[in-house]
């Protein structure tokens, strides 16, 4: 299964790169990967000015694109800046922190299969939310701080599980497959056994929806993100360095378990902070990365790319939960995991054909 999800080989050391030079940094840039991230950044807002003029109250393009510069009457500025702008900003910072966030997991581990939602992060924060819910009661904010910490031990127990006597990528997998699925049973069982309404809310919040989001969230989210992705760029040179091989990027200067621990941090931090705001959303941190991988035709995991192409699969996914059965809006959640059983048919039959 690894070959099938394997990237497409590392294409020749004739890549076209330009140099970006300022005063504070100095950095080579693959062209071909940032066409790809211009591309999908500029498709998903696309997708986005779409979200924006569909629904009961229908709006062209034109009148969007007025209204977002402030050209709009009443009634577009209510409909459109209140109502739907924040879901769709929302769809596209959550998609793009998934998109990071599955690759800083995919290149630590050196394994396409790997991200957050596949290894029991997901169920760690489902976990600590469906706790508060069913004792609590249901609040945006305990719910969302008790999901950051449902996934952040999560993460720290499936860390010190899989460290022994150094770290292995397939030891993580393995492990966090392992606390995913004991945490699934421990969610079935709470819903189980919680009141019938709670059980209701507790199961619609962890299928991953956008239908909720406030401006509020989204403002929160993206002041969390944005410090954690400043984080990730000032590492993602020895992030790098990393997937020639610890004893290669040790040989470099590359402090491996200080980088490895504070790339899991923030890779957790990443996936946390959008579980907590929409609930689990899966399959994005797992596509993205490989998606972009193969459009961009690099050897190694590009995260401006997967967090471009994660907005893009978000946004997009969102749009096709809002219209597809109109007016019932299903969560995200659902639309997703059929996008991930598409993607992995599609990857089989491409194996199929080689052999």
């Amino acid at each position: 299964m690894t070959d099938l999800l394997a990237p497409p080989p590392a294409v020749d050391a004739g890549r076209r790169v330009v140099a970006a030079r300022t005063a504070l940094f100095s950095r080579r840039i693959d062209v071909r990967a940032a066409v790809v991230t211009l591309t999908a950044l500029l498709l998903a807002m696309a997708v986005g000015v779409l979200a924006l003029s569909l629904g009961d109250v229908a709006f062209s393009p034109g009148e969007v694109l007025a209204t977002l510069v402030g050209l709009g009457d009443s009634r577009a500025e209510l409909v459109i800046l209140e109502w739907r702008l924040p879901r769709v900003l929302g769809a596209l910072v959550f998609g793009l922190a998934l998109g990071v966030g599955g690759a800083i997991f995919q290149s630590l581990t050196r394994n396409p299969l790997n991200s957050p939602d596949v290894i029991g992060f997901d169920a760690g924060a489902y976990t600590g939310a469906l706790l508060v819910i069913t004792t609590v009661g249901v609040s945006v904010t305990t719910t969302a701080a008790a999901a950051l910490a449902g996934g952040a031990a999560t993460a720290l127990l499936v860390y010190l599980l899989a460290f022994r006597r150094g770290f292995t990528g397939f030891r993580l997998i393995i492990v966090g497959i392992g606390v995913a699925s004991m945490l699934a049973s421990l969610n079935t069982w709470i819903i189980l056994n919680a009141d019938l309404n709670i059980a209701l809310v507790a199961s619609a919040w962890g299928v991953g929806s956008l239908n909720l989001i406030t401006a509020e969230q989204v403002l929160v989210a993206t002041c969390v993100i944005v410090p954690i992705a400043i984080a990730v760029a000032l590492l993602v040179d020895r992030m790098h360095l990393m997937e020639m091989g610890d004893d290669t990027a040790s040989a470099l200067g590359v402090r491996i378990g200080g980088t490895r621990l504070a790339l899991v941090i923030l890779g957790v931090g990443l996936t946390a902070v959008v579980t907590a705001m929409a609930g689990p959303i899966a399959f994005i941190s797992l596509a993205a990365p490989q998606i972009a991988r193969r459009l961009t035709g690099s050897a190694s995991v590009t995260l401006t790319a997967s967090g471009a192409v994660g907005a893009l699969l978000l946004v997009s996914s969102d749009v096709l939960a809002q219209r597809l059965f109109a007016p019932t809006q299903i969560p995200v959640g659902i639309v997703t995991v059929c996008l991930g059983g598409v993607y992995l048919v599609w990857l089989l039959i491409q194996e199929a054909r080689r052999r």
